[in-house]
């Protein structure tokens, strides 16, 4: 008898609308930009979107693909609720509350300014309807973050609530979408969260309010020395150096004391270090938000170098030097006399404007290392090598340009105005000794105590030695 040959096969089934997953389906209360774009981004990820509103039949252009209804029908048919509404509108929510008993409320909404109301937006929620689990989250990302995705713009979403499983919808809701999520705990950082937004530049204000110190400081001191000091000594007006000439003094002079200042808070740190003998005790509250600030300090010295590098540029067609070129050269045909070539003036000239070059190509690579598309592309050793190592070449070269620029004018007795140093050599001050220090820690004897303090060596005090010896 002949056996049966059984084919090794399996059969499978037909992707069909039986095999796929339900789609989740998620009401969105609001059809502002806010409501409009996270319902398009809610779709674009695989999920049903149901919007409600109190006019279902005139509320505007929606996403393609999305329902709508009114809001006591959308409560119900969902149990995740998006708030995209403000505050002044919650009132015909308590009319719901059988509807959003047990629902997930998320509240996405911010205030114009901070501490408008008593209590944070969605602990008013939560009293309003105490029957639903509040969550605050998305409110710190914009129509366009949404629009664009997390490749674009922010990738974080920060939420809070009292209701761990509610927090965990949520949380899976935005990792669906692309985000990555921070709990921030109960629903009392509420408040915290709605004033993220509500910020304007914090971690640039300490270094802003220092470039504009710096800037209308060395601004009035060079007015002093240059122009009204030609006013009253001499009987010149030469006001009209303040656009231009002026401004190309306070420029670089800004830039350099910035540079030197995202530096200097890393060689002090390194001294405590040396001193304490340990890595283990915490920098002064001072430090640490110096240090965090680095970043910032050094982009917006980048930005004044920049300025200095295009005000250099116009030179030589401003009207003032083409009139002085020429009134130069018809006297000199006048009196018949030709100005000899001068080497040491030609290598002073050269090596000014080649370490200027050099300076500030280095320091746009500082910059441009420092945005987060170009740090994530670096491993810790290439970024730390351009932000330290070149950083302190760039800082150097910048330096040795002003000590060239400065040259011997120090001998001159014409230099020091009413008694006054010149801003040049202000400026050198800080770069100088930040350049210094560095010298000393880089001698081997000082260095290799330094990296083994920070590999976790502690030195041993000898007043605990003395404690542990009478103990024993």
């Amino acid at each position: 008898m002949s056996k049966e040959v059984k084919p090794e096969s399996v059969s499978l089934c037909p992707l069909g609308a039986a095999a796929a997953p339900e789609q989740e389906l998620l009401c969105i209360f609001g059809t502002g930009d806010l409501g409009r774009s996270l319902g398009q981004r809610l779709l674009q990820s695989g999920s049903k979107v149901v919007y409600g509103s109190r006019r279902p039949h005139s509320c505007g252009p929606l996403p393609i693909g999305a329902q709508v209804l009114s809001h006591a029908a959308a409560a119900q048919s969902s149990s995740l609720v998006f708030l995209c509404i403000h505050r002044e509108h919650y009132d015909f929510l308590e009319s719901l509350a059988p509807q959003l008993k047990g629902k997930v409320l998320v509240d996405v909404s911010n205030n114009i300014k901070k501490n408008l109301y008593l209590e944070a937006n969605a602990e008013y929620l939560q009293r309003l309807i105490p029957g639903a689990h509040v969550v605050k989250a998305f409110n710190t990302l914009s129509a366009w973050a949404l629009q664009n995705g997390p490749s674009d713009a922010s990738r974080q979403v920060d939420l809070c609530g009292n209701n761990a499983e509610a927090k965990q919808a949520v949380a899976e809701t935005a990792t669906k979408l692309g985000f990555t999520v921070l709990d921030r705990g109960s629903l009392s950082a509420a408040r915290e969260l709605e004033d993220f937004p509500l910020r304007l530049f914090p971690e640039w204000r300490l270094p802003l309010h220092i470039a504009i110190g710096l800037t209308a400081f060395f601004f009035f001191y060079l007015l002093l020395r240059d122009v009204i000091y030609a006013y009253v000594d001499q009987g010149k007006n030469i006001s009209f150096r303040i656009m231009v000439s002026l401004a190309n003094k306070v420029f670089p002079i800004v830039s350099l004391i910035m540079l030197s200042l995202c530096y200097l808070p890393g060689v002090v740190a390194a001294i405590l270090q040396l001193y304490r003998g340990t890595k283990y005790k915490r920098f002064p509250d001072w430090l640490d938000r110096w240090m965090l600030c680095r970043k910032q300090l050094g982009l917006l010295a980048l930005g004044f170098a920049s300025l200095h590098v295009l005000y250099t540029l116009i030179i030589p067609i401003r009207y003032y030097v083409r009139f002085k070129i020429a009134a130069n050269t018809i006297s000199q045909i006048k009196e018949n006399r030709t100005s000899e070539f001068d080497i040491t003036t030609a290598w002073r000239a050269d090596s000014y404007y080649s370490m200027g070059i050099l300076g500030f190509c280095l320091f746009l690579l500082l910059g441009i290392t420092s945005l987060p598309s170009v740090s994530n592309a670096l491993s810790w050793r290439e970024f730390n090598f351009i932000q330290s190592k070149l950083g302190y070449l760039s800082l150097f070269f910048c330096t040795f340009h002003t000590y060239l620029y400065g040259w011997d004018r120090f001998l001159r007795p014409t230099t020091y105005k009413w008694y006054t140093l010149p801003g040049y050599m202000l400026s050198l001050v800080v770069p100088s000794a930040v350049l210094v220090f560095k010298l000393l820690l880089l001698l081997p004897c000082v260095d290799r105590t330094l990296t083994r303090i920070r590999q976790g060596w502690e030195r041993c005090d000898p007043e605990d030695d003395s404690k542990k010896s009478l103990l024993t």
